[in-house]
């Protein structure tokens, strides 16, 4: 179970405390102005968002399995995976580059939805969380490819459960957490779990016939890394690290790895050298400061 437990739930925490964020800044923000009228237009975009993700996860896996099969499925699977790292690889970057200002700009756009009407505000909210629904749909999508038993999904509502959990805490100030370091972790993680997705969809485009290269290995550590121990488990689980990759999966793990994850860390040690990040939210009644 723990062999693709650990990535799922790594997905549905980061990504299901971004998408607890945007709401808890537009539900704070209502809160604090006196327009609660508008909460249940806020719930409602959420609700469709969530159904939205859920059905788009859907599609994919009756695609995936039903509709397709052998080398099509094999292609289908390994484009997904490259849309889920560029989706990945994107978010990570934009995260960190635009959480400054995620609050402002989230005010600032449902008051504009305010003044249009309540449909403004239902697509306000709707459009602020299914980016963020779909992004993890696809991400955990690409991740569980293969799997046989249900720990995936159980990882993913625990991720999720989490995610919600801490910002319930948060909103109410019974939880205070530096967020900026676990965006910065979670972030190096996921770029990892990213470069893994990437390896695998290079070894599916080689089972589809599209690459070469399937039988040529770059090593073999079967003799040590036992792909039933914890250790081999989580390594493919978390990472895709398997005991006979490719000579052309090493190759595209390593240039996707190295380059993306030190761009990632170089402005986190600008930041801690120059200025203070400022807070994502800051507008609930309570004054909770969530830093990214």
């Amino acid at each position: 179970m723990g062999q693709v437990f650990a990535a799922s739930y790594l997905i549905g925490l980061r990504e299901g405390l971004e998408m607890v964020l945007i709401v808890s800044v537009l539900v704070a923000y209502l809160v604090k102005t006196g327009r609660r009228r508008h909460l249940l237009p806020v719930w409602a975009g959420v609700g469709a968002a969530a159904a939205l993700s859920i059905g788009f996860g859907w599609a994919l896996s009756y695609v995936s399995t039903t509709v397709l099969g052998g080398p099509e499925q094999e292609l289908f699977d390994a484009v997904t995976s490259v849309l889920a790292v560029a989706l990945v690889t994107w978010m990570v970057f934009w995260m960190r580059r635009t959480a400054r200002r995620l609050s402002g700009e989230l005010r600032g756009k449902l008051d504009g939805a305010i003044g249009l009407g309540v449909g403004a505000v239902v697509g306000i909210a709707f459009l602020s969380v299914a980016r963020e629904g779909l992004e993890t749909t696809l991400l955990f999508f690409a991740s569980a490819q293969g799997a046989t038993t249900s720990a995936p999904l159980l990882g993913l509502g625990a991720g999720l459960l989490t995610a919600v959990v801490v910002g319930v805490g948060l909103y109410a100030g019974a939880i205070r957490i530096d967020l900026s370091r676990f965006f910065m972790v979670s972030g190096a993680l996921l770029v990892l779990v990213a470069a893994g997705i990437f390896k695998y969809a290079v070894h599916d485009f080689q089972e589809a016939g599209v690459l070469p290269g399937l039988s040529t290995l770059a090593f073999d550590a079967s003799g040590w890394l036992d792909p039933g121990s914890w250790y081999g488990a989580l390594a493919a689980g978390l990472f895709n690290i398997t005991p006979q990759p490719t000579v052309l999966e090493t190759l595209a793990w390593l240039a996707y790895l190295v380059p993306v994850l030190v761009l990632f860390l170089l402005p986190a040690r600008k930041n801690t050298a120059g200025s203070t990040p400022a807070p994502v939210v800051s507008e609930t009644p309570q004054h909770v400061e969530a830093r990214s």
